[in-house]
């Protein structure tokens, strides 16, 4: 028997370029079911298959059966729900911090991440609302901090090209060490330190090359006018469509840099390192490195003309496209229209926002998924003119905001985030 029968033939064959496939009898070794209780889940609509053209076999959506299999398992113990959640699984962590659903994202369950965006609410007042809870009535206003030491200082020691998310690590760990009594402060102190964290993370993007502008973007009024600062950009909307960036960055539940936040809160580990820990995550070429993959995508197109031809290489060799299409939203990332509308509001004629359109319109002709909010960063950031890096910089100043209100939540929370391991044998005695 090759192909199951009857079900929901419509859905089953439906899957995203970039799912992973497995042939039948890999399919069932991973359920560990026999191949006829296989094909009685698709024909339930329980696994997606895709017919494997010249042949009468079919493959199998890795992803579903890692997921029917993390739910029969959870029959069996609490050891293999937990394994099964730590790879985009069932929830684990308790968080009021904010929701993701097939209506989006909202904040605090009640207020949408893209209606707070476009609507134009400053970042500060998000930050606000995440770490408590609150949308503020007035604007925010966050006093200006001074350089806890001069900006040429960490410049000398990092390369000019360094990308702004690895001078903002090198950045905390100096600032914690300046602020003696940052350990095992009470809720309001932590809010005031962060404030002050978030202005710093703002306003050193640029240092590694310009460190003159530091000390100015400090002085600007908001975290989105100190980042146009300290990049220069020339852009007259710029503070108000980086504004925008940040609120729709600002947090997106349990993702990776988020959760290395969390345990580290969980362990005592003071503000400073849990933002540290974060960041060394998102440095990742699977999370923050996202953008510049997307960076390097449009760069290797250069021009609108070339889209097809290297999207379509690309494609043949086999590679993933960068930028397309997120696990948690199959119908599109909600996040990224208002992004890719603002670039090509502000500055159609530039090149970089041709490019960026030229892929995401061959991406869509070709039946591909719809574009991240990676995608739409780099494509804004292009649109203002920023230097390589800033997508992935937007990211992490936004996200910075979430990853706070996730320490102090697991703070109040109180236990520590231990997981066990399930001990395999690796290489059997007498096997090597």
């Amino acid at each position: 028997m090759s192909r199951p029968r009857g079900g929901r033939s419509q859905s089953r064959f439906d899957h995203r370029p970039e799912e992973e496939l497995l042939p039948a009898a890999q399919a069932a070794a991973l359920l560990g079911v026999k191949r006829a209780t296989l094909y009685t889940y698709v024909s339930r609509g329980l696994v997606r298959c895709v017919p494997e053209r010249g042949t009468k076999e079919n493959r199998y959506v890795r992803s579903d059966l890692e997921r029917l299999k993390a739910r029969h398992d959870a029959r069996a113990g609490h050891a293999a729900v937990a394994s099964g959640a730590l790879r985009w699984g069932e929830p684990v962590i308790d968080s009021s911090v904010s929701r993701v659903g097939a209506e989006g994202l909202a904040y605090r369950g009640h207020h949408s991440a893209v209606t707070l965006a476009v609507e134009g609410r400053h970042f500060e007042d998000v930050a606000e609302l995440l770490w408590t809870g609150t949308l503020p009535v007035t604007p925010s206003r966050w006093p200006s901090p001074e350089p806890s030491f001069p900006p040429p200082e960490l410049a000398k020691l990092l390369s000019r090209g360094t990308p702004p998310v690895a001078a903002l690590a090198a950045l905390v760990p100096l600032l914690a060490a300046r602020d003696v009594v940052r350990f095992a402060s009470p809720p309001e102190q932590e809010r005031a330190r962060a404030r002050s964290l978030l202005r710093h993370l703002a306003a050193w993007v640029c240092v590694a090359h310009a460190p003159a502008r530091v000390v100015r973007a400090l002085k600007e009024p908001t975290v989105a006018h100190a980042l146009a600062c300290a990049w220069n950009t020339r852009v007259k909307r710029a503070p108000e469509l980086l504004n925008r960036a940040l609120v729709l960055c600002a947090d997106h539940e349990l993702n990776v840099s988020t959760f290395a936040a969390r345990v580290a809160a969980s362990s005592g580990a003071d503000l400073y390192a849990c933002l540290s820990a974060a960041l060394a995550a998102l440095s990742g070429p699977r999370h923050g490195g996202a953008c510049d993959r997307v960076e390097a995508l449009l760069a290797e197109v250069g021009r609108p003309e070339r889209a097809s031809d290297v999207i379509h290489e690309r494609l043949r060799r086999g590679e993933s496209v960068t930028g397309f299409g997120h696990q948690l939203y199959p119908d599109g990332d909600p996040r990224t229209p208002p992004l890719v509308e603002a670039a090509q509001a502000i500055r159609p004629e530039a090149t970089s926002v041709r490019v960026a359109t030229a892929v995401l319109e061959t991406m869509r002709a070709a039946g591909h998924p719809p574009p991240t909010v990676d995608f739409g960063l780099v494509m804004l950031a292009g649109a203002l003119g920023l230097p390589p890096g800033a997508g992935a910089a937007l990211f992490a100043v936004g996200r910075a905001a979430g990853w706070v209100a996730h320490v102090l939540e697991q703070r109040e929370q109180g236990h520590l985030l231990r997981p066990r391991a399930r001990y395999v044998e690796a290489n059997p005695p007498g096997t090597g």
